[in-house]
């Protein structure tokens, strides 16, 4: 009967997401600064059948609209399911993907070509790109490089380099603005605050793949990350190669994360919430929290794009904002919900 009663909560919690995500997909598409109609919905599909549209706006939702909601869905996928990933093989609600460096790592680099860019030679997004991924894996490799041992990698020693390396980053960020220029000041305060503004057909594919393949490793290991719910101990009762799942699972998670963060700049608390929220629907099995936290992810993401365009238009609100302000008073939630516990 209970295991009836979850299920129904799973299915239900599946439409729910679902649905939510296919109203930021309409609103993403249907409405922006520059027209908002929900026949530009129809138009895409059927261009024909709509003569009231002229191409201009059919190429506003083609090459504008369409490329931010496919990268809004695909960073939001990635960054809640990175979050439900490190919560539980870290077995600490307070977890996400930047704890572990891989964020800060990436901006360090990007940040550095945005500065400084010009004097060496390397302008231009397509840089900023491959710089944010490349610092992304040396973060990774140099946190896997510190916390690991004969053992395998040490969770806490994870968390701790990653506390190191997110000091060591916020450091020479600081150092890069002390140089910077004012315009290269200004560019560089925007991609900290995240945005998926300027996004192209291009540029998306040198991200995509790393999240697509990230995503798709993560989701084939569910439910041996379910497993690590019990314990490592009884999760080898269990035939899972703990060692070597948690090498796998840190690399993935950085994967994604890193081309994420490669397109968009630092969007944080999506990794944080998301996870929560979907865990008071579904409760804490990984082989349903993580679909739905892909889905709410998604939804999230995008309609937090579209509030970004649409709030000060014509101009636009860098996406950290809007995700801050809904992630940040839930965080204190959460941290009042610890402390009643501890105190319990």
């Amino acid at each position: 009967m209970h295991m009836q009663a979850r299920q129904h909560n799973f299915k239900t919690a599946i439409a729910v997401t679902a649905f939510l995500l296919m109203v930021a997909f309409v609103l993403a598409i249907s409405s922006g600064p520059v027209m908002s109609d929900w026949r530009l919905m129809l138009a895409f599909w059927w261009p024909g059948e709509f003569s009231g549209i002229d191409t201009i706006h059919q190429t506003v939702v083609t090459e504008i609209r369409m490329p931010r909601l496919v990268l809004g869905i695909a960073v939001g996928m990635t960054l809640a399911q990175a979050g439900t990933t490190m919560q539980t093989l870290c077995r600490n609600p307070l977890a996400d993907p930047g704890l572990i460096g891989i964020s800060a790592g990436a901006a360090t680099f990007a940040l550095f070509v945005i500065a400084f860019g010009p004097v060496i030679g390397l302008q231009g997004s397509y840089w900023v790109t491959i710089a944010a991924f490349t610092g992304a894996l040396l973060a990774t490799f140099l946190v896997y490089h510190l916390a690991g041992g004969l053992r395998g990698v040490n969770i806490a020693t994870l968390i701790l380099a990653g506390v190191a390396i997110n000091a060591m980053a916020g450091a020479c960020i600081g150092l890069f603005s002390y140089y910077a220029d004012d315009e290269a000041l200004r560019l560089m305060s925007f991609w900290q605050m995240g945005s998926l503004a300027g996004v192209t057909w291009d540029r998306l594919p040198y991200g995509m793949v790393a999240m697509g393949i990230s995503s798709v490793m993560l989701w084939w290991r569910r439910r041996a990350i379910n497993a690590l719910l019990l314990g490592e101990r009884q999760a080898g009762y269990l035939g899972i190669q703990v060692v070597s799942l948690k090498r796998e699972l840190v690399f993935w998670v950085a994967l994604g994360v890193g081309g994420a963060v490669a397109l968009t700049g630092m969007i944080g608390f999506i990794g944080l919430v998301i996870p929560h929220i979907a865990r008071m629907l579904v409760g804490a099995s990984v082989v349903r929290l993580m679909p739905v936290s892909m889905l709410l992810g998604a939804a999230v993401l995008v309609l937090a794009d579209w509030l970004a365009r649409m709030l000060v238009a014509p101009a636009e609100l860098p996406i950290g904002i809007i995700t801050a302000l809904i992630g940040a008073p839930f965080f204190i939630y959460l941290l009042l919900q610890y402390k009643r516990r501890l105190h319990a």
